[in-house]
């Protein structure tokens, strides 16, 4: 019984009532979520003299592809739970798996930053790395409404204990879900982390006097959401795994390596191309206007 008092109590709420219209929380918060994160990275990419214009498209371009690669990624490993294959369509009902969706977005994305020099595409980078912190955590907020991403039982202090409502995830493991019980709620614990990123990434690139270089906060997006999101899927108890690890974990290690990369050795190309004075932006006319010079 004290274990049930000092749970945070857990619902659902998977729609909106709003008496003439029903909305669906999940599609509605991952919105306003894409938008936030876009318009924080158009704010930052404008200072570099990349216009919004250009930002918003780019970052549809690679919303709508990364959608796509997050839903195919989970329908592929959750193919038994659909009732029919409609249903592989309802990403409304929530249902995405961000490793497929992040990898795809990627690719969506290069075509356009391959021909922006390195400066702008670095600049532009890490505004999105800004924006998607705040994004993904506002995103959680949707996985928590329609209830997945569960723990398995648990002591912890921010477990919930669940009250009702309904769920994507009926199943602790393979003990089914009944009110009372306190587990993990791993969408919540993400949000929490994902705000921690998202207020470190702010001091960062706000709250000093001096800007940090180009790369920085791509750089630190990745060493804290891949050790942070690694570890928190750890305590996931329903999602699929090939040799003990969930896809998103896979994407983790690779991110590790991949911010040594950028601090160490991107860094320190950018500092050379400020020195040499390399121009910064993108003509909104013709935004494949400069010359591809990887990484």
């Amino acid at each position: 019984m004290a274990l049930m008092l000092a749970a945070i109590p857990y619902t659902t709420f998977p729609t909106i009532d709003l008496g003439f219209v029903s909305l669906r929380t999940f599609g509605l918060v991952v919105a306003f979520g894409v938008l936030i994160g876009a318009w924080l990275a158009a704010r930052y990419g404008e200072e570099f003299h990349i216009p919004r214009d250009v930002t918003y498209g780019l970052a549809m371009r690679m919303v709508v592809a990364g959608v796509i690669g997050s839903r195919l990624t989970w329908v592929v490993t959750h193919w038994d739970e659909l009732e029919s294959p409609l249903e592989a369509f309802a990403i409304w009902q929530g249902g995405l798996q961000f490793s497929g969706g992040f990898v795809i977005a990627v690719i969506a994305g290069y075509p356009i930053y391959h021909h922006w020099n390195r400066l702008t595409r670095w600049h532009s980078l890490d505004g999105y790395a800004y924006g998607l912190a705040i994004g993904l955590g506002i995103g959680r907020i949707a996985c928590y409404a329609v209830g997945e991403h569960f723990g398995g039982e648990t002591s912890f202090p921010l477990a919930v204990r669940f009250d009702g409502g309904s769920v994507r995830e009926p199943f602790l493991g393979t003990t089914r879900l009944e009110p009372g019980m306190v587990f993990h709620q791993t969408a919540l614990y993400e949000f929490l982390y994902m705000v921690g990123l998202f207020l470190l990434l702010t001091y960062v690139l706000y709250g000093r006097k001096q800007r940090p270089g180009p790369g920085t906060a791509v750089a630190i997006f990745c060493a804290y959401y891949g050790v942070a999101r690694f570890a928190s899927d750890l305590l996931r108890v329903n999602d699929e795994t090939v040799l003990g690890l969930t896809g998103a974990q896979y994407l983790c290690l690779a991110m590790l390596p991949a911010s040594a990369w950028i601090w160490f050795r991107v860094r320190k190309q950018l500092e050379g191309d400020i020195e040499a004075g390399m121009p910064v932006g993108v003509d909104p006319a013709e935004p494949e206007n400069a010359e591809a010079d990887l990484p």
